[in-house]
């Protein structure tokens, strides 16, 4: 018998397993999916990479970026996706191989933290439904093989599973529940800026509600709260700089009413072909099976509610959740984005499809618990096969990339984005590479480069007469530009030199360096961010002695 049951499992994860490796099989192929972003994202893996190597623990500037002039888009680029992909690179794989592999751990992670949360408290033919609704959903699809989002695919995994570790503390008062929570919150944020400004108030309300349940108990809502915090502080050293430092880029006047041509019609929602264009041409219709969840969802809620269910609350949120969602898509909602500039910054109403593919499939998943136990694991069964059959002609890529025609010379001629990270006194996009990294823009000087790496540059310069100098690397806060170790002013609004770092020198001889370094903010906040990690590591071994000990 046990036996029997030996094998039953083993089949029941193998199916699991397949489920969840689906929807990333047009990645088990040489090249990378021809995607709108897929050759950025390995470019800007690469930059990140030459920071790592060059000892610098977080990267902040792209040096190979904008036809080698530098950006500095990687302070405002989630860095989870490329940390792993550079973590990848180190143990063998090809930048390209390493970028898939993320790309493959999306729905991989996503479905399995879907399924073991949704069991925590439903049976295994709804828990496997929400799974499979959340990793199949039309939008996850357009991630993975139309947009090529390497950090929306990956921050997927981290909703559910934060989830997870609340639940977790709600039924057993556990420190591991608390840190393993504060790093899935913390991972969600390294994951993706936009997904995690959408989908971090849903996780702090599923807090409260489990809260609420326990009749608000001090004990839970004191941990649930430590577990938030820590997860922001972790990840301080990222979203905050991001924040704070956005001012000093073009992203509000990139981003000022680009929202207007991408909201879309209910219709669209409701059913769209399969497309690889741009936005506006691919899909965004929810998915069929996800609509019948949102439809029968409020008949679900009536039951609760008679019954005095204490999923009434729950079920409810979720369907508030998603017709807010739905109605900040469409363009009725323009009022809200002419107004709030956060909103503004996620560039796309449809960027809210993230929050229904996670809403409808938790509501798909309460439907089939609330289903007889005599028809249950076959009413899922047919639900799945629907969104199989459906989900058909989005499993797949529209060709591949197998080298990076923009790469030329270990120098990327892009800045990787729309413009919206670029300093706010230079211009969007350079167009060609400078003429040298140090180059003499009036008066006589003889130069030799002697050390250059990502954030640092070295020159040994002859001055014959008064010269004035051009760095050739865009300034951003944090550059500075020594002669002989004394601070040099930086003129960098030059407007026929725009952005780039301009500085005279009188007659002699001198050792020229420019260094890219942390601002006190940003240092602050690395310090934060390190601490409340060695407070963590402290907090286990502290747990582990005392558990010896005593």
């Amino acid at each position: 018998m046990f036996k029997k049951l030996k094998n039953i499992n083993f089949i029941f994860i193998t199916f699991l397993i397949v489920l969840s490796i689906i929807p990333a099989f047009p990645l088990i192929h040489p090249g990378l999916p021809s995607t709108h972003d897929g050759p950025d994202h390995i470019a800007r893996i690469m930059a990140f990479y030459q920071n790592l190597e060059d000892g610098i623990l977080i990267p902040r500037w792209g040096a190979m970026l904008n036809w080698g002039y530098g950006h500095p888009i990687l302070e405002f680029l989630y860095p989870l996706p490329s940390y792993i992909a550079s973590i990848f690179h180190i143990l063998g794989l090809s930048f390209f191989d390493a970028t898939k592999l993320v790309f493959v751990l999306g729905p991989i992670l996503s479905f399995m933290f879907m399924y073991i949360w949704l069991k925590e408290f439903m049976a295994k033919e709804s828990s496997v439904l929400g799974a499979v609704l959340y990793s199949y959903a039309p939008y996850r699809f357009v991630d993975l093989y139309v947009r090529g989002d390497i950090g929306e695919n990956l921050a997927f995994a981290f909703i559910p599973a934060s989830l997870f570790f609340i639940y977790r503390l709600y039924k057993k008062k556990d420190y591991l529940n608390i840190i393993f929570g504060s790093f899935s919150i913390g991972l969600l944020i390294l994951s993706h800026n936009a997904i995690a400004l959408i989908t971090v108030p849903l996780i702090f309300l599923y807090g409260l509600y489990l809260w609420w349940d326990l009749k608000l108990e001090k004990k839970f809502i004191v941990n649930f709260l430590t577990l938030f915090v820590l997860g922001f502080l972790l990840s301080l050293f990222f979203w905050l700089p991001a924040l704070l430092e956005g001012k000093y880029t073009l992203r509000n006047i990139v981003t000022k009413g680009s929202y207007i041509n991408s909201f879309v019609s209910l219709q669209k929602l409701v059913f769209g072909p399969w497309n690889f264009g741009g936005s506006g041409l691919f899909t965004v219709q929810l998915g069929v099976v996800q609509w019948i969840s949102l439809v029968a969802s409020p008949f679900l809620i009536y039951k609760y509610y008679i019954k005095k269910n204490k999923n009434f609350a729950l079920a409810l949120m979720l369907l508030i959740l998603s017709l807010l969602a739905i109605f900040i898509m469409l363009p009725i909602s323009n009022f809200l984005w002419s107004n709030i500039i956060l909103l503004q910054n996620l560039q796309f109403p449809w960027r809210f499809l993230g929050l229904t593919v996670f809403t409808t499939a938790v509501l798909g998943a309460y439907l089939i618990e609330n289903v007889s136990k005599k028809y249950k694991k076959i009413s899922a069964v047919i639900l799945m096969i629907i969104i199989l059959v459906f989900s058909k002609d989005s499993i797949k890529a529209n060709g591949y990339f197998y080298n990076l025609t923009h790469l030329e010379n270990g120098i990327y001629k892009s800045t990787t984005d729309t413009g919206e990270s670029a300093p706010i006194w230079s211009v969007r996009f350079m167009e060609k590479r400078p003429k040298a990294h140090l180059e003499v823009i009036d008066g006589d000087a003889q130069i030799k480069e002697l050390e250059r790496t990502s954030i640092y540059h070295k020159y040994r310069v002859k001055v014959i007469k008064d010269t004035l100098f051009g760095e050739n690397t865009l300034f951003f806060p944090g550059w500075e530009i020594k002669a002989n170790e004394i601070p040099q002013n930086i003129e960098f609004q030059n407007m026929t030199y725009r952005g780039i770092m301009l500085f005279f020198l009188d007659k002699g001889n001198y050792i020229v360096e420019a260094k890219y370094s942390e601002t006190k903010l940003r240092l602050m906040l690395d310090i934060i961010s390190l601490v409340s990690i060695l407070f963590i590591a402290g907090f286990i071994s502290f747990k582990f002695v005392k558990d010896k000990l005593y």
